[in-house]
């Protein structure tokens, strides 16, 4: 089971498919549109409502184990227990939205434990799996697209930068689609389009920059460990808050190895902060050391049980003073209780 959220709110979920026939799939141009598969996580009226969401389909944990753990069964990691339940009816309120977007070759669901988290604080999140760029998205029709982007980028050089031009476009579409006149969701009500955030896991998090360059509507961003691709213009993000949540090691400390990260940090123009996390690597930010506990695989120092708390206390933090304008003196530096987390360019 994944860890339980910490927020007052009982967590529904619904899933949403969507395609944008309005562009050409950059992968697959023969497709009928920009397919993608949205979960919504939101705060329910009550807990019990719904039956218990599922993790992921049978064939995408078995695409994904086979790439990422091949030692794991698919359909015990399909098993996984969640927290959700499946289109409880949503709690009253108007609530900021947050989008997530996955790391390259995963899928929206092993950002799981985050989305879940937020929702239980009040959020309503989005967690968006991007047409051809995972190793599994099930679609409703019974088709699962497979990662055809994994051959364009690793076999032929293809330019990481139309991939996140792609995602940037994909969220426009569902803020379009959750917030315009005719919403996919019907619980949309309950989402203020004035207050929306994003956030992402490594090329998911580069493209958080991308997306907010090209919508004026995300308030603020997030980037969890991903390099960037593209550089921010002159004028940055005008203003918007955009924090930098990496591994404390020779990458992604000031100066490291990505200099993607020391080049967009001297563009940002607003409030930012850059906070690396000692003993964690590349996954941590996801639901990998969770899985990878439960399944008895090599972890890395920092523990689950920490890289969660953490992931969720910084990321929560952001957005509860970004998006709702509330105090949160944990971004302001180090403090006692959370000895891993250190602040750069402070």
């Amino acid at each position: 089971m994944l860890p339980a959220p910490t927020g007052p709110y009982a967590v529904g979920s619904t899933i949403l498919p969507m395609v944008d026939h309005s562009r050409t799939d950059p992968w697959v141009p023969s497709a009928d549109g920009r397919a993608l598969m949205v979960t919504v996580h939101y705060p329910a009226a009550r807990s019990g409502d719904g039956r218990p969401a599922r993790y992921a389909t049978g064939e995408e944990a078995r695409l994904a184990t086979e790439q990422f753990w091949p030692e794991v069964s698919g359909e015990l990691l399909a098993g996984t227990r969640t927290h959700s339940r499946t289109d409880a009816r949503p709690a009253p309120g108007r609530r900021p939205l947050v989008l997530l977007s996955p790391g390259f070759s995963a899928s929206r669901w092993t950002l799981t434990h985050l989305a879940e988290d937020l929702a239980s604080r009040g959020y309503v999140v989005a967690s968006v799996d991007h047409a051809y760029e995972s190793y599994g998205i099930s679609l409703p029709d019974g088709r699962t697209l497979t990662c055809v982007a994994c051959t364009a980028l690793d076999e032929q050089g293809v330019d990481p930068a139309v991939l996140t031009a792609a995602r940037a476009a994909d969220m426009r579409y569902v803020i379009d689609r959750l917030t315009g006149p005719r919403p996919a969701w019907r619980g949309a009500d309950v989402i203020d389009a004035r207050r929306i955030g994003m956030a992402g896991h490594s090329i998911g998090g580069a493209s958080a920059a991308t997306a907010m360059v090209g919508d004026p509507r995300i308030d603020a961003g997030i980037d969890m460990d991903g390099a960037f691709w593209d550089d921010l213009p002159a004028q940055g993000l005008n203003g918007r808050p955009f924090m930098l949540l990496g591994t404390h090691d020779a990458t992604h400390l000031p100066g490291g190895t990505d200099t993607s990260w020391d080049r967009t940090w001297d563009r940002l123009d607003g409030w930012k902060r850059w906070i690396t996390m000692a003993g964690s690597e590349h996954f941590t930010f996801s639901d990998a050391p969770v899985l990878a506990r439960h399944f008895d695989l090599p972890q890395p120092p920092l523990p689950a049980d920490r890289a969660v708390a953490l992931t969720r206390t910084y990321v929560a933090a952001f957005f509860d003073r970004h998006l709702r304008g509330h105090a949160r003196p944990v971004l302001d530096g180090p403090v006692p209780e959370n000895p891993e987390v250190h602040f750069q360019h402070r």
